[in-house]
């Protein structure tokens, strides 16, 4: 058997669903599917029982441990050549396995991940929070897409490695978030070098409103600084931009209410002080217009423009919060990761 699709659950039978029914209709067929159901509430073992006959399915249940350590667990029972790790919120395109079936060929790999889309069906929200975290004027350029501001690693929403390397490595390590770019670090620490497959794309649903992605990003902030500690040296500018951002966002907000304030308690220098008031908006103003504009286009659509504006606000100024109370307790406190983030990660 060429591949194993591991695919850790918790609680979304829904979404399990819909990436089941997109693994019948792949046009190449030498996989196997393995649902680790992670301790769920709401368990995806009568979804998964529709699919006996249609697909080469192993569907287990483990105590709650976290996604990295259910693709481990999934990665001790698969049979495959090649692992490949999916997050259960994805959908895949037809030709998903025999796009990595041809760039296989093309040319050999370690390790590969590919990019994620937006799917026609999903709702402004969601196409407007795709957006914020594939689009050049926010982060995106980082997460595997042709236009990337740093070197690519794979994200586990979208993930390959030969089971060999996967096993020589140890699989995921015991992080509760991050997890995958550390196991990408050590899969090129270790000399092997993962490659991007840009035709090897999922459509990715990611969160379906604000507040659960505000907490999404606000987790990726602090395992940034948590993956500084285990791999020195990975931290580039660009994973300082959304605290730059957020720093100077919240600046710019205090320097406009000072202007406010004084306009009242020095009437003499009224005017003077209207612009003070006025002009920190001016960059902000510009850079949601230039979201707006981008996205509208991209997606042609006003609303999911206007969502956009939002959701960029979020991915951005999230991140910067998370990173800024994880450089804090990390950095300044010199608390370990576990201390730190016990209530978070490690319940």
């Amino acid at each position: 058997m060429k591949y194993s699709i591991i695919v850790p659950v918790f609680n979304r039978p829904d979404e399990v669903d819909e990436l089941l029914q997109s693994l019948t209709e792949q046009t190449l067929k030498d996989f196997e599917v393995i649902i680790v159901e992670d301790g769920s509430s709401k368990p995806c073992k009568d979804v998964c029982d529709r699919y006996v006959g249609r697909l080469d399915l192993h569907y287990f249940v483990k105590p709650n441990s976290g996604p990295g350590q259910s693709r481990n667990y999934g990665a001790e029972r698969a049979q495959g050549e090649w692992l490949i790790v999916l997050d259960s919120d994805v959908v895949l395109p037809r030709t998903y396995i025999e796009e990595v079936e041809r760039e296989m060929k093309r040319q050999p790999a370690d390790a590969f991940g590919g990019p994620d889309r937006a799917h026609d069906s999903f709702t402004p929200t969601q196409k407007a929070i795709s957006y914020s975290m594939t689009s050049f004027f926010t982060t995106g350029g980082i997460r595997g897409g042709k236009k990337k501001l740093d070197k690519f690693f794979p994200r586990s929403f979208n993930m390959g490695i030969r089971r060999d390397v996967y096993q020589q490595l140890g699989g995921f390590s015991k992080m509760r978030f991050g997890e995958d770019i550390d196991f990408s670090y050590r899969i090129v620490e270790a000399g092997y070098q993962p490659r991007l497959f840009p035709e090897a794309w999922v459509w990715h649903k990611r969160r379906t409103d604000f507040r659960k992605f505000f907490r999404q990003v606000y987790n990726s902030g602090i395992a940034r600084i948590n993956l500084e500690k285990r791999h020195p040296g990975t931290m580039k500018l660009v994973h300082l931009l959304p605290m730059v951002f957020t720093v100077g966002v919240i600046l710019l907000v205090l320097i406009s209410a000072f202007g406010r304030a004084m306009m009242h308690y020095d009437a003499g220098n009224w005017h003077t002080w209207y612009w003070v008031a006025l002009l920190p908006w001016a960059p902000i103003v510009f850079y949601s217009l230039l979201i707006f504009i981008d996205s509208s286009i991209k997606n042609h659509s006003l609303v999911i423009g206007l969502k956009s504006v939002a959701a960029a606000f979020v991915q951005l100024m999230g991140y910067g919060f998370g990173f800024l109370e994880s450089w804090w307790k990390r950095c300044v406190k010199g608390q370990d990761e576990f201390t730190a983030f016990e209530k978070n990660f490690y319940k």
